[in-house]
């Protein structure tokens, strides 16, 4: 049986999976579908609005040269209106989007069994870095008029902004069916799994940890929806740019690389 390891937001950059960052894959036992790598959101690596770039396609090959499978759950700096665009196959008892063979999102509201292991996954987040605003390009004449809205912004020194269907997507938060989906399929497993694997924090992970600026919503007020009216073993995301175990079942993660099974 081979390994389980997880970590926190990557936002594009793989080189945390390098092996001198990463050193334990050297000693994966095994092929490449026994050992299962997890990035809990803001995977990063499917983002510019015009399509694959050189850099994106490098790196995602990249990864699909390694020894193990990646897997992610979607977070909020995401470009859905890509991610969603990839094929839907079925892998180890649920849906994933295929972005490359070994390389593959895991879609919210589905449980995976991986070795042995059951996982349920729901990704997404709020944003918090829009404070000045979400900028809709059909709000412009053109492009121009744009670039010159993210200029005047930018000469002001307010950088928290985004930029509708380029920078910022309202999928990052779930909608009435992918919840009842979750509930659904929980109640198809007995409402038990091994694990929950999220970007976003629950309710009471937001509480616990009161850092600003994340606030409750929709999603955290599901998440503990979901934990106390399931028995869920470990509560595994990421989000909050940190590396701390609350208690026994929720950890947060952020660079930090852990095997869990």
């Amino acid at each position: 049986m081979g390994e389980i390891w997880v970590t926190g937001d990557i936002h594009g950059d793989a080189t945390r999976f390098s092996k001198e960052n990463f050193p334990e894959q050297r000693n994966f036992y095994g092929n490449q579908n026994s050992n299962v790598v997890i990035i809990l959101g803001d995977f990063g690596l499917i983002w510019d609005w015009h399509g694959e770039t050189k850099q994106e396609r490098f790196w995602l090959d990249w990864l699909e040269e390694k020894n193990y499978t990646t897997v992610f759950v979607d977070g909020n700096h995401e470009n859905f209106d890509r991610l969603y665009q990839y094929p839907e196959k079925q892998w180890n008892g649920g849906k994933v989007h295929m972005i490359r063979p070994h390389v593959l999102h895991l879609i919210r509201g589905e449980i995976y069994d991986i070795n042995g292991k059951s996982f349920f996954v729901f990704g997404g987040a709020s944003s918090h870095d829009i404070s000045d605003g979400i900028l809709d390009p059909a709000d412009y004449k053109n492009s121009h008029e744009l670039n010159m809205a993210c200029r005047e912004k930018d000469d002001f020194g307010e950088y928290m902004y985004r930029i509708k269907g380029q920078s910022w997507w309202a999928q990052e938060l779930p909608t009435d069916q992918e919840m009842q989906h979750g509930f659904n399929n929980l109640a198809l497993h007995n409402k038990k799994v091994d694990f929950l694997l999220s970007h976003s924090p629950s309710a009471s992970d937001v509480v616990l940890i009161g850092k600003r600026p994340y606030k409750q919503d929709i999603l955290t007020e599901y998440l503990e929806k979901i934990k106390q009216e399931n028995e869920i073993g470990v509560h595994l995301f990421g989000h909050m740019h940190d590396n701390l175990r609350l208690n026994e079942r929720d950890i947060l993660l952020y660079e930090q690389i852990t095997r869990i099974v």
